[in-house]
């Protein structure tokens, strides 16, 4: 068996014409106020407000075993301009997860404990995706690939979700959370703008197929799940609901997506079978001059370069 050294692709897929290859990824040190931001920061819209903070959830520890992972898979980089991004993306998903972080912070002092779901988050990718030491050293790398490959699954979903909010137009129309809309867009749009990084790493490591497929294949029912579980969760414990409002629906998130507030699960399904393309390349999902362009007039990106 090849060595990930020796398994540089010979072939990576082409970007989409015009799109910016190579772009110096930096970490952005934003900072955001929540003192004055209500608890349904999309006015009356606990169900759209409390799906989309299934983000805050999930990502402050996804995002702190995304480093952990690319640390551990920067010396088997063989290419200088691939370590670069990797190192990059390493500074931009460690602020991401402190920004999220912030917003749990809000929570609490908002009467929302998200302490259980947040348990739940260190015990998965903690314990059941964490370092496993009782492997040999081939099995060691085979594991640390295999979690590359997963990340670089989860990173399609994050790329469509950057996508998404930075056209979320509607969004604006109904006033939501200007501060909210910021840290989503900011995070979103470095999202695009990082979009090929774990992808780039994994066919790198392992330029087959197989793996990629497999790894979607693992990802997509356990993310949808934890979504699920997290706007029921947060629903549920909101301060602020009782009784019917309580409790998410179907229903209720497709009237949402009709009104432009939720991703259309149409689109979400369709971009998830783009990945399974064997030609597939993340810069053919999103804009990475849309993306520049935002972090260009975000409020908090611009406060942190003065």
């Amino acid at each position: 068996m090849s060595s990930p050294a020796d398994r540089t692709p010979r072939h990576l897929p082409v970007p989409k014409p015009g799109e910016h290859v190579d772009l110096v990824l930096e970490p952005r040190d934003v900072a955001f106020d929540w003192e004055r931001m209500p608890m349904h920061w999309v006015p009356g819209e606990p169900l759209t407000t409390h799906v989309i903070n299934v983000l805050h959830l999930l990502l402050p520890e996804g995002e702190r075993w995304f480093v952990r992972t690319f640390q551990q898979a920067v010396p088997l980089i063989t290419d200088e301009r691939l370590r670069e991004e990797v190192l990059g993306f390493i500074g931009q998903e460690a602020m991401h997860a402190e920004a999220h972080q912030g917003v749990l912070d809000h929570f609490r002092a908002r009467g929302l404990d998200p302490t259980p779901y947040v348990r739940h988050m260190e015990w998965l990718f903690g314990r059941v995706l964490g370092d496993r030491p009782h492997l040999s050293p081939a099995q060691r790398q085979d594991y640390l690939i295999e979690r590359v490959a997963i990340i670089a699954a989860i990173e399609h979903f994050t790329a469509f979700l950057g996508d998404w909010i930075l056209n979320a137009h509607d969004l604006d129309r109904v006033h939501a959370d200007p501060v909210m809309l910021d840290l989503l867009r900011w995070h979103g749009a470095e999202e695009v703008e990082h979009r090929s990084v774990a992808f780039d790493l994994l066919t790198h490591l392992d330029p087959g197929y197989a793996r990629r497929i497999r790894a979607m294949g693992v990802t997509v029912p356990i993310f949808l799940w934890l979504w699920v579980r997290g706007a029921r969760f947060l629903m549920a414990a909101d301060p602020e609901l009782e009784g019917p409002a309580s409790r998410p629906t179907f229903r209720g998130y497709l009237a949402a997506a009709r009104q432009g507030l939720l991703p259309e699960v149409g689109k979400a399904v369709r971009s998830t079978a783009r990945y399974f393309r064997r030609g597939y390349h993340p810069t053919h999902e999103g804009s990475t001059r849309q993306a520049i362009a935002y972090l260009g007039s975000s409020p908090a990106a611009r406060a942190a370069t003065h």
